[in-house]
């Protein structure tokens, strides 16, 4: 059974299948499909997951190990299977084949991997997951497609993009995905559920170039105290809205929280950070804040954001700047050992 990514959603209503295969080079359309299913999984009390990352090609032995397992507490489990490289071999292959011809009860696999050339499509694991199961093939969004992408998303933060407007962003982003998400929240803090013209999406891109909160998440990721002070008082000088620092402080601290969730759940640190999103230049940075921050840690940085929103929202007496202050200083916090100047 074969979905496109904008068909998933429904189809996850109607139904949960036994085997997902998402695949392609997109990331963030693989990511979000992931975790459309997984959101499902749960919705549908698959309360027990498991996460094996395809590495060194030896940990497919886990595969079978898991399908035969049984909860000691009979829950449902979702087999979470990274397949960076879409090439699962001749042992990945069989694994798969045999997986599919003795499906275990309450048990949903769902297997994330690069994109799948068309010879792979002709194997008899991945006929089989076609036959059993679901799957999601991603492509590059080009063209009209593209267009079409960018209104939805922003149609489901309650925004419309005018036909100049979306064509604008389109230009901005150079298909990037990622970069395109990341304008509409943007957009959508800025303006809320609004009709969002070509000056409003001129005038975003100008602030970014002048205002830029990704020196200050740089700065609080690789524990850098002062420059990070420094640069939160120059955004505020500069007139930056809070909500807009505050945007870019609370998504790295989720996605620091995913990570370190994912990682103590015995998740392999390159395949989280691909499903993540987290590219090689970011990696070091991830990494240093990674070993610094436990998930206490990075739910004191959550706390305090929420404290931040309801302070420039006025649902919450005090200064919603010395807040973010209060943050960027726990977010620099040093470990054990670690001297407290940087």
């Amino acid at each position: 059974m074969r979905f496109k990514p904008e068909q998933l959603d429904d189809a996850l209503r109607k139904s949960l299948q036994p085997v997902y295969l998402i695949t392609g080079d997109e990331p963030l359309q693989v990511g979000e499909a992931a975790d459309a299913v997984r959101a499902a999984a749960r919705r549908a009390d698959y309360t027990v997951r498991e996460v094996i990352g395809i590495d060194q090609g030896n940990e497919w032995p886990q595969l079978a190990e898991e399908a035969d397992s049984l909860s000691i507490f009979a829950d449902k489990k979702l087999i979470d299977l990274r397949l960076p490289s879409a090439k699962p071999g001749n042992e990945g292959g069989k694994a798969l084949l045999a997986y599919c011809q003795r499906l275990p009860a309450d048990t949903l696999l769902l297997i994330t991997a690069g994109k799948i050339d068309a010879a792979a499509q002709k194997a008899q694991w991945f006929q089989a997951i076609d036959h059993v199961g679901a799957v999601v093939q991603v492509w590059p969004l080009q063209g009209q497609d593209l267009l079409n992408w960018l209104q939805r998303r922003a149609e489901r933060k309650g925004m419309r993009l005018e036909p100049d407007a979306v064509k604008t962003l389109a230009g901005r982003i150079e298909g990037n995905l990622l970069a395109a998400a990341q304008e509409i929240e943007k957009l959508f803090i800025l303006h809320g559920q609004a009709t969002i013209n070509k000056a409003a999406i001129d005038a975003a891109v100008a602030d970014s170039s002048r205002f830029d909160v990704f020196k200050l998440t740089d700065a609080l990721l690789a524990g850098k105290r002062n420059r990070a002070v420094k640069v939160l008082n120059g955004l505020k000088a500069e007139g930056v809205a809070a909500p807009v620092v505050l945007w870019a402080l609370s998504r790295e601290a989720r996605v620091l929280f995913n990570l370190q969730s994912e990682l103590k759940q015995g998740g392999h640190q390159d395949a989280v950070f691909k499903h993540h999103q987290i590219w090689d230049k970011r990696k070091p940075l991830m990494q240093e804040a990674l070993r610094r921050l436990s998930i206490g840690n990075i739910e004191s940085l959550l706390h305090a954001g929420a404290k931040a929103d309801a302070q420039a929202k006025g649902q919450a007496s005090g200064d919603e700047w010395e807040t973010l202050f209060q943050l960027c200083l726990k977010f620099c916090q040093p470990a054990a050992g670690i001297s407290l100047f940087n």
